[in-house]
């Protein structure tokens, strides 16, 4: 069974998430829309992670962030937002927390004028069970860079799946991450009737691809092409600490 080259890294998403909210904040209504949906199925998992971990329960937690991404459009919070405001995950990061402080601003309004009592913001009445990885141990800028990681991870996956055959990303695949030992390669050889040298070459060239997709997906969401290795190594960092370590 032959393994394919595959198509150039990344050559199926050219759009980066700075070009998504550039036409976000200048687009028109349907370009809006449209790039609201992109930003929130994308980035969705790490703002809700760290909404959640202020103190909303999941269902709050979920209307929140997606009250965050709609007044992101709605606000024109978008309209001045260029490259040079930096890491895509650091602006996202300031602007919820932004959206979070704003929203209890008005709850306390609402109190001293006889409105419902505020949520806390250290989840102090929090449900202690969690949808992500990992617990409750961290802190929510931690959970937020934890979850940004995956996703950046899962977004650049996606990216090579698209340069393979399914049946072949299917065998391929568990050797990309570690998630199959080394050892196993010559009896997945065997399995799949190739030889462990055709594997072994397939699985290099696997790794390398991803190694190119990964890079594109974050040199997509930082303002300086020179900051992709730091930050390539940061978001590396964040996936060994399991999101509870500190904040960077």
């Amino acid at each position: 069974m032959p393994f394919a080259e595959g198509h150039p890294a990344g050559s199926r998403f050219p759009t980066t998430a700075w070009s998504m909210v550039v036409r976000a904040g200048h687009g028109s209504n349907l370009d809006s829309r449209e790039s609201l949906a992109r930003l929130c199925a994308a980035y969705w998992q790490p703002v809700y992670a760290f909404i959640q971990k202020k103190g909303f329960g999941p269902e709050e937690a979920r209307d929140y962030t997606q009250g965050f991404f709609t007044r992101l459009i709605e606000k024109e919070y978008l309209r001045d937002i260029y490259r040079s405001k930096g890491k895509f995950r650091s602006f996202v990061l300031a602007s919820v927390s932004h959206f979070l402080s704003n929203h209890f601003d008005s709850l306390r309004a609402q109190k001293r004028g006889g409105g419902r009592d505020l949520v806390p913001l250290d989840g102090g009445g929090a449900d202690p069970r969690w949808d992500f990885e990992p617990a409750h141990t961290a802190t929510p800028e931690a959970l937020f860079e934890y979850q940004w990681a995956l996703t950046v991870l899962e977004r650049a996956i996606e990216r090579l799946r698209e340069d393979y055959a399914p049946a072949e990303f299917h065998r391929l695949k568990p050797f990309l991450l570690g998630e199959t030992a080394h050892g196993d390669l010559a009896a997945a050889a065997r399995r799949l009737n190739v030889s462990e040298g055709s594997l072994k070459v397939a699985v290099h060239r696997m790794r390398k691809r991803f190694r190119q997709t990964l890079r594109a997906e974050i040199a997509g969401t930082v303002a300086d092409p020179r900051e992709v290795d730091s930050e390539v190594r940061y978001l590396i960092e964040v996936l060994s600490r399991g999101g509870s370590g500190r904040q960077v």
